[in-house]
């Protein structure tokens, strides 16, 4: 079982000053316990179950830069990009920008997204969600071509929402054949279609039951298309407390996670600024899940 450490606040001690190097801590902190990949949220204001819609919020792309900088070994990515939020060639110039500056370690995490409320507040448009399917699809077949071969197939795109004329990438990304996408979202009908087409990873929610039915869908979509499903990593999104939770807690429901399927648990941890919670989990937790 792989392991993913997902920084969802930035509400700690010491204001705007403080949110830097804060996070370099907690970035090299969870590079050196041996977490395999760190995540930042894809918002602009907090989202609710989180925290109040004011409380800070950084950036995402930007975010990954600086994470890279202060990182070794993870692999780093949006859990998971808005569609809405960029243009196709954007989201995949930003994240071989990534994968370059960081030897090769990024994650190209997108879905459909949901944020209305920040949308509306920042000036984004807010399509449909049938067209926002629509648009994610697309933008998963340019990243596909400008992915493909040394410089991107370099031929014209023509779709219902984007048009380019040069699918041109240089320079290439270092992940090959191409960065690993995650298609966030459990929608068993679109999403996870989408997953058994075009993606590395998914990411669903939920307990045992649950994941191990999306896995299923994916399996039975897979099947559909004519793919393995065992070329696609199966992630789950998941929060660890250890103010309530004990280590072993933790281990004994990651490892019923392992049995209902899942390859690589992405999850915030609470009060991930005190660097112990981190040091307890790098220390008890992920030796003893490494072999599941």
């Amino acid at each position: 079982m792989k392991l993913g450490l997902q920084i969802s606040s930035f509400t700690w001690p010491g204001g705007p000053e403080a949110i830097g190097p804060t996070l370099a801590r907690v970035a090299r902190t969870a590079d050196d316990v041996g977490f395999d990949s760190i995540w930042v949220m894809d918002h602009f204001f907090q989202i609710r179950g989180v925290g109040a819609i004011d409380e800070p919020m950084l950036e995402g792309w930007t975010a990954l830069g600086f994470l890279a900088a202060n990182t070794e070994r993870a692999r780093l990515g949006l859990r998971v990009g808005g569609i809405h939020y960029r243009l196709p060639g954007l989201w995949v110039k930003a994240g071989t920008t990534l994968d370059v500056l960081s030897g090769g370690r990024a994650w190209l995490g997108i879905g459909a997204a949901w944020n209305e409320t920040e949308s509306r507040g920042l000036g984004f448009p807010f399509p449909p969600l049938g067209e926002r399917f629509e648009m994610l699809e697309e933008t998963l077949r340019i990243a596909h071509g400008m992915w493909d071969g040394e410089r991107g197939t370099e031929g014209p795109f023509e779709g219902r929402h984007y048009r380019a004329t040069r699918l041109l990438n240089v320079p290439q990304s270092l992940s090959r054949p191409r960065i690993p996408i995650m298609i966030g979202g459990g929608g068993e009908k679109k999403t996870l279609r989408l997953v058994a087409q075009y993606a590395d990873a998914s990411n669903v929610f939920g307990g045992p039951v649950a994941i191990a039915h999306k896995f299923e869908v994916i399996r039975e979509h897979c099947a559909a298309v004519g793919r393995d499903p065992d070329e696609i990593e199966r992630s789950t999104l998941q929060s660890v407390n250890l103010g309530r939770d004990t280590p072993s807690q933790v281990v004994d429901r990651f490892g019923e996670l392992s049995d209902a399927g899942a390859q690589h648990v992405i999850f915030s941890v609470a009060n991930v600024h005190d660097l112990a919670n981190l040091d307890t989990i790098g220390r008890e937790v992920i030796p003893q899940l490494r072999d599941l």
